[in-house]
């Protein structure tokens, strides 16, 4: 069988699934929803958020309010040849990307579409490890369920291109062993990981889990903002939220609502925008909210607090720009101790031309920043200070890796490929090294923090301080997971919402007063 027939029998196979999945009712008037009741509100149509809502609809009515537009039918988000294009140009209300610098004057970007930032990311699909898990407190057995569940539906065994072939054996010359072929294990050594992209170059988001879910249970509401969380007469309770069109007035606000008894709020925003929403609305440090005039519901101290990204170093390889396949990464290089993290992709400079990047991130840095509000408007992207390489031992740690990624640049494979004979000479010397470090850290786009469990979010991931209101996302995470988060996060979605509805059977056995009378949720609206 010809290679053409092959890749034909998968697309048409991958079309006539696709077909057969049935996605949920989709707006963007605010109109249709507000002063509405949904047993579950999701804020944030991300990573976790369509996981969790897919999850949720099994048994209630769930209503996801996303900030962004929808991913289907862009080419920017679903063609791998258009890969890294999403980023290069963003704008205030409406790019799917968008566009922030921290305090640490480094640029960086989040989702803002239907999907997430597994929309705009690099695809690259590979679990946590065994030790994140146990940490965590997690159910070992749930957890393998929840990944399975995602990997049926939107992961994808790659086929490696030519240039991530060659970086493969370029990890291997540096040392990074054993060769552990297709694996989506976090496990130390040189592996090609699983991919959001087909067969056919489409990518696949989290958004597409939306139709794996009981779609005449979730409504999704797309380009609106939240505003805040309403709560209760007490300030004990969540309630709703208050949200606005993301290209409207500030000023003209909207209101939907939660089940009374029952229902409740989670906020899926992401590292960014979860404290964000936690902080306008009335819950985080008292000084804080003082200075913006908003009004305390709970003073927790750590909201906002311990944020982390990871420090990266990136090395162009080749000589100059050039109009090469632009390829998101396949293979990973984990070093031992899972200490780094290194990979390599083609991006675009611009539309019509491409560099070669080999990356790597210190895996479990220890500087630490912090989130707080730089205004009321929800719109606009809160202060942020990471403090890269803030501490000695991130420092020190980067030295060593610059010199890992001098190992790969300069092994024989990819000089070959590249077809370099006089490479520049080495950096060497701690100060100098130092001195590199400090000019040129960058992101891994693996951001985390800020509503971490035991700080802000307790084991159930529920706010502490206020009731029926909960945070699912990265920004629970003290640590970014495998060689990524988004594989963790997609399983998180899943895994709390199952935990959510065992605890809803629970609560409710031999109650069934919430229910229809067909035994299922009312579809909204």
């Amino acid at each position: 069988m010809s290679t053409l027939v092959l890749i034909f029998i998968i697309s048409m196979f991958i079309n006539l699934s696709q077909g057969a999945v049935q996605m949920p009712y989709m707006t963007s008037d605010p109109r249709e929803v507000s002063g509405k009741s949904f047993d579950y509100i999701v804020v944030g149509g991300g990573t976790a958020g369509c996981s969790l809502a897919a999850t949720l609809s099994e048994k209630f009515s769930v209503l996801v309010i996303e900030r962004g537009g929808s991913p289907f039918g862009d080419p920017l988000v679903e063609e791998k040849k258009y890969f890294g294009y999403s980023l290069l140009k963003t704008d205030e209300y409406s790019s799917v990307a968008q566009s922030f610098t921290s305090r640490d004057g480094v640029e960086n970007y989040r989702g803002r579409v239907l999907g997430g930032s597994s929309a705009i990311n690099g695809g690259f699909y590979s679990r946590a490890s065994e030790e994140f898990v146990k940490k965590a407190g997690w159910d070992k057995d749930l957890v393998q369920d929840s990944y399975k569940w995602v990997e049926s539906k939107v992961v994808f065994m790659p086929q490696l291109s030519q240039w991530q072939s060659v970086v493969q054996f370029g990890f291997l010359e540096a040392g990074f062993y054993p060769y552990n072929g297709y694996n989506l294990e976090h496990t130390q050594g040189t592996k090609i990981g699983g991919s959001i992209y087909d067969q056919c170059g489409k990518r696949h988001t989290s958004a597409d889990l939306l139709g794996f879910g009981r779609p005449n249970h979730i409504t999704v509401l797309l380009n609106a903002t939240v505003k805040s969380v309403i709560f209760d007469g007490n300030k004990t309770r969540a309630v709703g939220v208050r949200f606005m069109k993301s290209d409207g007035s500030s000023s003209k606000s909207y209101k939907v609502h939660v089940e009374k008894h029952r229902g409740e709020v989670i906020l899926t925003a992401g590292a960014l925008g979860s404290p964000q929403i936690l902080l306008l609305s009335g819950i985080g440090p008292e000084d804080h909210l003082n200075d913006l005039d908003i009004p305390v519901v709970v003073n927790l101290r750590e909201v906002g607090r311990r944020m982390s990204d990871n420090p990266a170093i990136s090395l162009l390889v080749d000589r100059f720009s050039q109009n090469r396949t632009l390829e998101p990464p396949q293979v990973a290089a984990i070093a031992e101790g899972y200490k780094y993290i290194l990979e390599s992709e083609v991006l675009p400079t611009n539309i019509t031309t491409t560099r070669i990047s080999i990356a790597a991130k210190i895996a479990f840095p220890k500087s630490r920043g912090r989130l707080k509000l730089k205004s009321t408007d929800p719109r606009e992207n809160p202060w942020v200070k990471f403090n890269y390489l803030g501490s000695e031992e991130d420092l020190e740690a980067c030295l060593e890796m610059v010199l890992l990624l001098q190992h790969v640049a300069r092994s024989e494979t990819v000089t070959f490929y590249l077809g370099l004979q006089n490479r520049e000479k080495l950096l060497a010397g701690d100060e100098e090294l130092k001195s590199f470090c400090k000019d040129n850290v960058r992101t891994y786009y693996h951001y985390h923090g800020g509503c971490v469990v035991g700080s802000v979010v307790d084991e159930g991931y529920r706010v502490s301080g206020v009731k029926r209101l909960r945070v699912v996302d990265g920004s629970t995470f003290e640590e970014s997971p495998g060689t990524n988060p988004m594989a963790t996060v997609l399983m998180l979605g899943r895994y709390q919402g199952i935990k959510i509805l065992k605890e809803r059977e629970a609560e409710t056995e031999g109650d069934e007063s919430f229910l229809s009378p067909q035994g299922s949720p009312q579809p909204q609206p």
